[in-house]
């Protein structure tokens, strides 16, 4: 009689545990899926986002873990996001300072507590003007009345010359307000001029990267997306948030279920196991 209500109970958990086991290998595991995504582009396109336009530069695939040590490798799918855009650049040149110009030193003048231009005047460089002369010393000579250059001629007379008589006059150049000028191989716009100092704008092109993660969320212009990506070629994202977060929680519900038929798979089974080891015990009456 015994033994005949544990075969019972042995076939009632081998039922439950087919049950679930059935349910939990046929049950189908919900994926994340955007539905009429506003982007989807491969590797290359140019895309709108935000009201901004940028470039899928880059999906790539990298594989984390595993190593032959018995882990399982982990693979993630990334992509880049680049957009070209134009800023403004501003630089000040002190009034005193040196700046380079066309390959050559220049030293900033303004004149006036409210001007409104500048010079700019040609710092020579007096020891090459003077070592290409083989007709002038080195150095020059500084005297009580002045500083000269000497200059010993064909016939070995040497002669004194003041260095404002030696050498050229440096180049000036002058700036207003509003008006351009090449420097550093772009046109720069004189903004301001003060007592101070001059400043100078220009437009450059600056490039911004946004890295984009598998079921991440990035802001372009603005606008939140969620990007996903189907594999290694395609990229789509979509600004419906709520609905992505939905089928989250649907997963979650599923890796739940699943895990509850499982631990009832297990405990069943190994119910019906003890169970039957238990009827074969001998009875001591």
């Amino acid at each position: 009689m015994q033994r005949r209500a544990v075969a019972v109970f042995v076939a009632l958990f081998l039922a439950v545990a087919g049950v679930a086991g059935a349910l939990t290998a046929t049950a189908d595991s919900p994926e994340i899926a955007l539905e009429n995504p506003e982007i989807d582009a491969s590797q290359g396109d140019t895309i709108d986002a935000g009201g901004q336009s940028y470039v899928v530069a880059d999906i790539s695939e990298t594989e984390e873990g595993g190593g032959g040590h018995g882990g399982s490798a982990t693979t993630t799918i990334t992509g880049t996001l680049e957009r070209e855009f134009t800023a403004e650049t501003s630089e000040t040149w002190a009034n005193g300072s040196t700046v380079s110009v066309d390959d050559r030193e220049w030293r900033v003048e303004i004149t006036g507590e409210n001007a409104t231009e500048f010079t700019l005047v040609e710092v020579l460089d007096r020891q090459a003007i003077l070592e290409a002369d083989d007709a002038a010393e080195n150095e020059t000579v500084t005297l009580d009345d002045g500083e000269y250059v000497a200059v010993t001629d064909d016939s070995g007379e040497r002669t004194l010359v003041p260095v404002e008589e030696y050498f050229p006059a440096p180049e000036r150049r002058s700036y207003a307000t509003g008006e351009t000028l090449e420097y550093d191989g772009q046109t720069v716009t004189v903004d301001g001029v003060t007592a101070g100092g001059a400043v100078l704008v220009w437009e450059t092109t600056e490039t911004q990267s946004v890295e984009v993660g598998q079921h991440s969320v990035v802001t372009l212009g603005g606008t939140d997306y969620v990007a996903h990506f189907e594999d290694t070629s395609t990229l789509q994202m979509s600004s419906d948030i709520e609905a992505y977060e939905a089928q989250v929680s649907e997963i979650d519900q599923y890796k739940q279920y699943n895990s509850g038929l499982s631990r009832v798979f297990i405990l069943a089974v190994l119910s019906s196991v003890m169970l039957t080891g238990m009827a074969f015990i001998p009875s001591r009456y």
